[in-house]
């Protein structure tokens, strides 16, 4: 932390976003709340090398970059008491469509009184396979078809409800079929940030009809379909008539399936898709996970960020406080 003449020491995080990200998620109202709660926020010029710049208490980042990465962690080793968030590795994990929901894990079958799982999916890696991979899977039509990885590009956003086999021969491989689970058109934003918890309500795609399957195209496309246009805000969740009507999932569902995947992934910054099943009120799936997603879109967000930002300035004075105690009791008992 920078101590400042006649002014308490300020807690500095360096950013390392791509442009478009600063432009969505630095906002005015987040750098005015940061300030007030003793926060600096310092972009890193990422056409210098790290190590020349700074000091800081931590690092907030998302470059989809190898080279970002090692340079990270070459800066890490020489500067280990400086917060990262997140761990470069832990992030890599959420940019393979199937490693991200390996994280949801047994232990979440039954919370709350709720089971809670993943859709059934495969992995298809070549086309000639295609047809015979899902026969042999366990899926039925609809499914949907998403990119293997997640590399940041509008490409790899672009999925596919596909009705029949017919639609499923059009696709290029790799790819994920993920089993579509009727939810009523209606999917739950879930908003990590350390240990708060905040749930949206977003439009989906709506449930298939019997007619659909019939559909000559055999396919539909699609991009990140919870965030389709007519939603308004109210009270810190969508205010659409059509959704209002929706039940959140469960408080302390939300709360007990967040802190397990905190912990699975290693992560403090992340959201994940959780639909309910139509058929039972009380089953839920958990669709998709993304690393520091729009945090913006959450109502009163600058708050949420710069409360985060401040109990990492906690954390760390804690750390500062203990680890000297820490060593004079390793002292105390060699002697």
């Amino acid at each position: 932390m920078e101590e400042r003449s006649g002014s308490p020491a300020r807690f500095r995080i360096g950013y390392a976003l791509v442009q478009k990200k600063i432009n969505s998620f630095l906002q005015e109202k987040l750098k005015r709340e940061s300030i007030r709660k003793g926060i600096e926020l310092v972009q890193i010029d990422l056409s210098k090398p790290l190590s020349e710049q700074g000091p800081f208490d931590a690092i907030l980042h998302k470059i989809p970059s190898q080279q970002w990465y090692e340079e990270l962690e070459e800066y890490q080793l020489s500067r280990p008491d400086v917060l990262v968030i997140d761990p470069p590795e832990a992030i890599s994990r959420l940019y393979n469509r199937i490693s991200m929901l390996q994280a949801v894990d047994d232990k979440l079958q039954y919370e709350c009184g709720c089971i809670v799982g993943i859709p059934k999916q495969i992995v298809v890696h070549e086309k000639q396979s295609v047809t015979d991979s899902f026969a042999t899977s366990g899926l039925s039509f609809p499914v949907i078809a998403k990119p293997l990885l997640v590399d940041g590009t509008p490409k790899s956003h672009l999925m596919w409800l596909v009705y029949n086999e017919e639609g499923l021969k059009k696709l290029l491989p790799p790819f994920v079929l993920q089993q579509f689970v009727n939810h009523g058109g209606v999917i739950f934003k879930v908003y990590v940030v350390g240990n708060q918890v905040k749930c949206l309500r977003r439009k989906s795609l709506p449930d298939p009809q019997p007619q659909d399957l019939a559909n000559p195209d055999g396919l539909r496309s699609f991009c990140q379909v919870s965030n389709l246009p007519g939603l308004g805000r109210k009270g810190g969740e969508v205010a659409d008539a059509s959704l209002s009507h929706v039940e959140l999932p469960p408080a302390d569902l939300m709360i007990s399936i967040s802190s397990r995947l905190r912990k699975n992934l290693g992560l403090r910054l992340f959201n994940f898709d959780l639909i309910r099943d139509r058929n039972c009120s009380r089953r839920f799936y958990i669709v998709d996970i993304n690393y520091f997603p729009g945090f913006a879109k959450m109502p009163g967000y600058e708050h949420v960020m710069s409360d985060f930002f401040a109990s990492l300035a906690k954390e760390k004075r804690t750390q500062s406080i203990e680890e000297p105690a820490a060593q004079l009791v390793e002292r105390a008992v060699c002697c």
